[in-house]
C-alpha cells in the first residue's frame, strides 16, 4: 500500500486509526540494508512527519523497531515482527543557525558534514567517513578519527514509544563509547550540532583526506556493514582478529575482509545466518587467543529463519 493516510491496521488491532505515511505489509528489508540480507518486516512504515510518527507510536500495540539506511544493521533471515519504522523525506530538513546546524534524522552523515563545510563550520568532518544517518549517529554515538557525535551534538528531538516527543540535551542522552541511553524503540527525528568557524576550502580538504584514508583502508565497495566489533579499551578489534588468524575466514557466502578484518563481507550469496555465525566464530577465536571478549558494533535484529 502506498500513499498518504493509509490505515495502519495489523491483525492485532483492527481499530487502529488512519495514519499519514506509507504502509507496506510483509515488506522485504534486504534492499534497505548494506549487507543485502534479511527477512521481511511484518509492517514497514514511513511516516510523513514527527506528528504522524508520534501518532503511530501511540496507536500501535506491538513491537516497534526503527531502522536507518541499514549501514550498521544485520536483519536476521526470519524478519522483524511488528512495526518497522524507516524515516524518509519528511525528516530531511537541514538549516544553518549561526554556528549551529539543524538536521533531520534521515539526513546522511556525509551530507551533513558537507553542508557544515559549505557553511564554514568545522568539527563535523568526521561524519564524512560514517556511512549512516543523523539519527543513527545520535543513537550509537557514532565516531571516527578521534571524534564522536557527543563531541559536537547540542540536542536531539526524540519520539518515545508512548508517543511523547522530547528534546534532549547532550547530557540527557547518556553517551558512552558507541552508546547512548536511548531505549531501542525510541526514534530520533532531528538533531542540532555545534560547529567552529573555519575556511570552507580548508574543511573540504580535510574531509577529502579522511575519505582517501577510508577508501585505502576499508572495503567500502563491498556489501558490508561497517566496523563489526567495538574496539576494546586500549586495543584495536582488527589487530585482535588478525592475530587470531581470522583474516579471510569464510562461512558460506560471508567472509572476513582481507583488506580490513573488522569488516564482514557478503559476496552475494550469504545469508544473515552466515554473517552472524562468522562473527560469532571470530569472537570465539579472539577470546581463545587473547582473552578479549569482542562486542558487536553492528546491530543484529529480528528472528532467525
Amino acid at each position: 500500500m502506498k500513499g498518504m493516510a493509509h490505515a495502519l491496521s495489523p491483525a492485532r488491532d483492527t481499530a487502529t486509526p488512519p495514519l499519514d505515511g506509507r504502509v507496506t505489509a510483509h515488506a522485504p528489508l534486504a534492499p534497505y540494508t548494506w549487507f543485502r540480507v534479511g527477512g521481511p518486516a511484518e509492517t514497514l512504515y514511513a511516516p510523513t512527519d514527527t506528528a504522524a510518527l508520534a501518532q503511530a507510536m501511540r496507536a500501535w500495540n506491538g513491537p516497534v523497531t526503527p531502522i536507518g539506511i541499514g549501514s550498521n544493521l544485520l536483519v536476521r533471515d526470519g524478519g522483524i515482527d511488528g512495526l518497522v519504522v524507516r524515516l524518509g523525506r519528511g525528516f530531511s530538513g537541514l538549516s544553518v543557525e549561526g554556528t549551529r546546524i539543524r538536521a533531520g534524522a534521515a539526513i546522511p552523515d556525509a551530507k551533513l558534514s558537507q553542508a557544515a563545510a559549505d557553511a564554514g563550520l568545522a568539527g563535523l568532518e568526521f561524519l564524512r567517513g560514517i556511512p549512516g544517518t543523523v539519527g543513527g549517529a545520535v543513537r550509537m554515538n557514532a565516531g571516527c578519527h578521534g571524534t564522536e557525535t557527543r563531541d559536537r551534538l547540542v540536542e536531539a528531538t526524540v519520539v518515545f514509544r508512548d508517543g511523547t516527543t522530547r528534546t534532549l540535551s547532550n547530557a540527557d542522552l547518556g553517551f558512552a563509547y558507541r552508546h547512548s541511553d536511548l531505549p531501542d524503540d525510541a526514534i530520533v527525528t532531528e538533531a542540532v550540532f555545534e560547529g567552529t568557524p573555519d575556511d570552507p576550502t580548508a574543511i573540504t580538504t580535510r574531509m577529502a583526506e579522511l575519505m582517501t584514508a577510508r577508501e585505502t583502508a576499508q572495503p567500502v565497495r563491498e556489501k558490508t556493514g561497517g566496523s563489526t566489533f567495538r574496539n576494546p579499551q586500549d586495543d584495536s578489534a582488527w589487530k585482535l582478529i588478525d592475530a587470531a588468524g581470522c583474516r579471510g575466514l569464510r562461512v558460506g557466502g560471508a567472509q572476513v575482509s582481507e583488506k580490513h578484518c573488522n569488516f564482514l563481507i557478503n559476496h552475494g550469496e550469504a545469508t544473515a545466518a552466515d554473517l552472524e555465525t562468522l562473527g560469532e566464530t571470530v569472537r570465539d577465536r579472539v577470546r581463545a587467543t587473547s582473552g578479549h571478549d569482542l562486542h558487536w558494533e553492528i546491530k543484529r535484529i529480528g528472528r532467525p529463519a
